[in-house]
């Protein structure tokens, strides 16, 4: 876990605001475009979980594109949305414009003012790993009723099989060595998340833990699948030749063996409640 908080603290919430506030705008109408869903049911069983109804009050921390929002908009709910990122707030807006319960501020969760009426539950979807452990945890605690419920979604990386990451592999060393990882199979991804689960509760702001998660299986042109690698951050980070001469290779190599790619991904839940 130690390996896990300390490239969470170089790589995300670790980061000036200023940086936080623009990391995607680079790769915002990618991100909306190829970043993979929830799957519905996973949504489902964390509805019930949280016993969200439409009668409901949701505050959603770092919306994003509002990826999430809708399905949580869909019952009914009332939710105050936060998104810092100027890109990602301008496709929010767009996306939630049907949804008359939805209402967004453009902010970090640092800086948003809490309101006076507690929530019945927090949604943070593959984003509270952004935000300052020392003010969100307590923040998001304060911010609920005491029986209320904080909702973490996860969406692990796409990874293609075995093989194909072998076969990519040598490009990696060639051209961007620092991302010349090794393979995440789900054991991997399974022990990742559930120490995310675990930094939760050693917070010592929130307990009974409540834990889920599915493989699911899609598959991505070789379009879509190198516009998904510059969504993530390792990529954001490279210079944009390399980026631009790692794609190439990755492009040719992957056109060897057809015009699409398989992949896979664990889609995850926690729920807690607060002290």
């Amino acid at each position: 876990m130690a390996d896990l908080q300390q490239r969470l603290l170089n790589d995300c919430y670790g980061q000036d605001r200023d940086t936080r506030r623009h990391w995607y705008s680079p790769a915002a109408k990618a991100y909306q475009q190829v970043r993979p869903r929830y799957p519905q049911a996973l949504l489902d069983q964390v509805m019930e979980i949280a016993q969200l109804s439409s009668s409901s009050r949701l505050l959603e921390i770092g919306c994003g594109p509002a990826i999430a929002t809708p399905a949580f908009a869909q019952i009914g709910c009332s939710i105050t949305g936060i998104e810092p990122n100027p890109d990602f707030f301008r496709l929010a807006q767009q996306t939630c414009q049907p949804y008359t319960n939805v209402a967004l501020h453009p902010c970090l969760f640092e800086e948003w003012t809490p309101e006076p009426e507690p929530f019945d539950a927090i949604l943070a979807a593959s984003s509270f790993h952004w935000v300052t452990p020392d003010i969100g945890y307590p923040k998001a605690a304060a911010a609920l009723r005491p029986k209320g419920h904080l909702i973490l979604l996860w969406n692990k990386e796409l990874q293609p099989s075995a093989d194909i990451f072998s076969q990519l592999s040598p490009l990696y060393k060639r051209y961007a060595p620092t991302l010349n990882r090794a393979y995440e199979n789900q054991a991997t991804q399974i022990a990742i998340l559930k120490d995310l689960g675990q930094m939760v509760v050693e917070s010592g702001h929130f307990r009974a833990l409540e834990a889920g998660w599915q493989v699911v299986n899609v598959s991505y042109s070789i379009d879509q699948y190198l516009l998904l690698l510059t969504t993530y951050s390792p990529y954001l980070k490279l210079e944009a030749q390399q980026r631009q001469n790692l794609f190439q290779g990755l492009r040719q190599s992957l056109e060897s063996s057809g015009d699409t790619v398989a992949l896979s991904y664990i889609s995850a839940f926690h729920i807690v409640q607060p002290c």
